[in-house]
């Protein structure tokens, strides 16, 4: 539902970020703060993070204001159905970042991820002939997928030694805290916005982060990365399904089969990575 509400919402891009990953925190925060109040005995024991892994933590987070600031931008240039498509390409960036670790990667991955690779570039291809803002819209949306490769690997070794809710409060944190100074850059208003659109980012901040990415991260301690990943892929078709039900955005059936032939290379790129050694 994010990518859909996200387009459907009268407010700047970064605007929706901020609030997306500020609230999200202030939400986790509390939660976090009630919890420990209720078991504090065991306050001592959770709360202990080490340096490493605040670092690491934070990282991630700015590779999630990254995501978040390239992706958003993009749904208002170009189809809901192109920038989702392209922004779940962050399977095979993940592959391409652990190659460079050192890890050896399946044959079956980089033929996923050239299958994939070749529906984006099918997609750019259209979204040329069809106007130059669909393009950066794509660019911004690929990008977006990159900084979300970032974050899942970073956030893949953060959750071996740190539970989910303080690792998630740590990198929501940081992400707001980056946008927030985008924001101040670009004088970007945060406020002023009509009951309709503060509803629709209130929806944003359910639906994307608190049950998007919060319950992922929490879903990785008892389902494998594969799985979790393979679902994650649900969002290219249902996504594209509520924008043409709701925002009327009837992409070209081009747009379609390109969209399919990058999840079918995604798809194969999660397969094959559960093959891949994990990293200690």
């Amino acid at each position: 539902m994010s990518a859909p509400l996200i387009a459907a919402t009268d407010a700047p891009a970064l605007a929706i970020a901020f609030w997306r990953t500020a609230a999200a925190a202030v939400v986790l925060a509390a939660a976090l703060l009630v919890t420990s109040t209720l078991t504090t005995r065991e306050l001592p024991r959770r709360s202990r993070i080490s340096g490493r892994d605040w670092w690491l933590s934070a990282l991630a987070g700015v590779c999630l204001a990254g995501h978040f600031g390239a992706w958003i931008p993009s749904l208002g240039l170009t189809t809901v159905a192109a920038s989702t498509a392209l922004v779940c390409t962050q399977p095979v960036w993940t592959a391409v970042l652990s190659r460079f670790c050192g890890i050896r990667v399946p044959a079956g991955v980089w033929a996923g991820a050239v299958l994939a690779l070749t529906g984006v570039a099918l997609l750019g291809g259209g979204d040329v002939q069809a106007s130059g803002d669909a393009l950066l819209g794509d660019a911004l949306a690929l990008a977006g997928g990159i900084f979300g490769a970032g974050y899942f690997v970073l956030g893949e070794r953060v959750r071996a030694t740190v539970d989910t809710h303080r690792y998630n409060l740590i990198a929501f944190t940081a992400a707001a805290g980056v946008l927030g100074i985008a924001v101040a850059a670009s004088a970007t208003p945060l406020t002023g916005f009509s009951i309709t659109t503060w509803v629709m980012i209130a929806a944003i901040i359910t639906c994307g982060q608190l049950l998007g990415h919060a319950l992922l991260n929490q879903a990785l301690k008892t389902v494998d990365a594969t799985t979790v990943s393979t679902v994650a892929l649900l969002e290219v078709p249902a996504a594209t399904a509520l924008a043409a039900l709701f925002l009327q955005q009837h992409p070209h059936p081009s747009v379609l089969f390109s969209a399919l032939l990058a999840a079918v290379g995604i798809a194969l790129v999660v397969r094959y990575r559960a093959d891949q050694p994990s990293v200690e």
